[in-house]
């Protein structure tokens, strides 16, 4: 689900209002009638996106109905004429927007990438467009398996590796070669160069171009959990509980995942903003998982704005299919490196216009910071396993 932009919620809420005094059959099922709503809007002339956006916004605004004390049943007003609900000067100009002019079609999933790159684009984002590295679906496909696969490196760190060595399979430094491993570079070896923890730069080697004892069958193995178990997943959101987020499990139905929005902005320039994320807790614990990551995603994208403790630009300003394939291909590489099977190729499907502008940079950066609020970046596994 995109991330949510509290004041369009709030120019929203008396119409939402109106529309389920309209709307409602006297039965008052909050759920159906926002249903009855979202296709009523589609009869007035909404767009599929416009009525998805909407219906997002009646689904966070339904969450929030019983700690405000609000009936929209009682607090609305019934109007005569349900389709100007739908108009441009409420819910229409609202939700409804002109749709943006069309890309050229995509004959497939990912698309091409696009030439011309935004001004402050990082370096390495300018590097992958000037080299049109990634200019194909299966360019993409290559970098996202190759990601997926070196699980011993954070996702920034495997497509730097992957830009400077494909057919790479274990890398480690010098220093884990030998303490870990008994082996060390061969004389001459070339390094090849990755972003350091709380430092600038590192230098691994290829495991083709060591030398010394035999590695462990297990040498590069770390556990999964493709049968994600409830207790698993709770020990998840215990960690993503301690980074400043308010967990809100969701009596939903199947077609509502989840949502994210900003509560409080830091007080300093140093602090964390406080966000509320929620999750349906109907489905089950690896689709769970994957809309905690897809949520997650939107705040470490910039989505919400800017957030200078966790280091997140502010990219309010990107168009809204971005952001859901934006967050949606981060999900998909957190999920697919510790063994989850997300069902990201038909969720994507709705988007494939916005393919042109991805950032890969953006997304595997984000990728990485997903992991880390989870509990399992790729340091934490590597130093476990030692």
């Amino acid at each position: 689900m995109p991330a949510l932009d509290m004041s369009l919620m709030e120019r929203a809420e008396p119409h939402f209002c109106d529309a389920f005094a309209t709307y409602d059959q006297g039965d008052r099922d909050l759920v159906r009638t926002a249903q009855e709503i979202t296709m009523a809007g589609k009869m007035a002339g909404f767009t599929k996106l416009g009525r998805r956006r909407m219906l997002d916004y009646l689904y966070c605004f339904i969450d929030t109905l019983e700690e405000r004390g609000v009936d929209p049943f009682v607090k609305g007003c019934r109007v005569d004429n349900p389709s100007t609900l739908f108009s441009r000067d409420r819910l229409g100009g609202l939700f409804n927007a002109d749709p943006a002019p069309q890309r050229p079609a995509q004959s497939d999933l990912f698309g091409a990438a696009d030439e011309q790159q935004p001004r402050q684009r990082a370096l390495i984002d300018q590097l992958i467009a000037a080299t049109k590295l990634y200019d194909s679906s299966d360019a993409i496909q290559e970098l996202f398996a190759f990601t997926v696969r070196l699980r011993e490196f954070a996702p920034f760190n495997a497509m730097l590796l992957h830009i400077q060595k494909p057919g790479l399979t274990h890398a480690a430094t010098a220093h884990d070669w030998w303490q870990r491993f008994g082996r060390a570079p061969k004389k001459g070896a070339r390094p090849l160069l990755v972003l350091r923890m709380k430092g600038p730069v590192d230098f691994v080697f290829d495991v083709q171009d060591t030398e010394g004892k035999d590695l462990p069958v297990d040498a590069f193995s770390f556990p999964t959990f493709g049968n994600l178990s409830d207790n698993r997943f709770a020990e998840f959101m215990r960690a993503v509980g301690k980074e400043k987020i308010d967990l809100v499990p969701l009596d939903a139905g199947d077609g509502q995942a989840g949502w994210i929005r900003l509560l409080a902005r830091a007080k300093n320039d140093k602090g964390k903003n406080v966000y509320q994320l929620a999750y349906n807790r109907n489905h089950a614990a690896p689709t769970r998982f994957v809309t905690v990551a897809h949520e997650l995603a939107h705040v470490y994208l910039g989505h919400l704005g800017a957030d200078n403790g966790r280091r997140v630009p502010d990219r309010r300003d990107t168009p809204h299919e971005l952001m859901e394939v934006e967050a949606e291909m981060a999900a998909y590489l957190v999920a697919m490196r510790n063994g989850l099977t997300p069902r990201s190729e038909s969720y994507l499907s709705n988007y494939k216009g916005a393919f042109e502008d991805l950032n890969l940079y953006a997304v595997t950066r984000t990728a990485n910071a997903v992991e880390t609020a989870m509990g399992i970046s790729a340091q934490k596994l590597w130093n476990d396993k030692a």
